[in-house]
């Protein structure tokens, strides 16, 4: 079992975890636990949120990045890592 593999295993079997989605560095979905349709609007969705928060961090001091962003809604969790060759997103259900 490769590295990716073990760690796509671990992330699942965290409590409450409903979904993971990994993307390239391009957008395109490399691997996912959800459906094709939740998976695409996730997708769509939370790459623009990061973008927009690395710009805003970026701009805010020039010397910085974003290394994690973690999103809490009434329903669920939302975590995202990005890294330069692809971002890890993870959906928790926290009802």
């Amino acid at each position: 079992m490769s590295d990716f593999e073990e760690t796509i295993r671990r992330l699942q079997s965290e409590k409450g975890v409903v979904g993971i989605i990994v993307v390239d560095s391009a957008g395109r979905v490399i691997h996912s636990t959800i459906d094709s349709d939740a998976t695409q609007s996730h997708t769509a969705f939370l790459q623009q949120l990061c973008e927009k928060t690395k710009t805003s961090i970026r701009e805010l001091d020039s010397s910085n990045d974003l290394t994690f962003l973690r999103l809490r809604t009434k329903k669920n969790e939302i975590m995202i890592a990005p890294d330069k060759d692809h971002v890890i997103m993870v959906i928790k259900d926290i009802s």
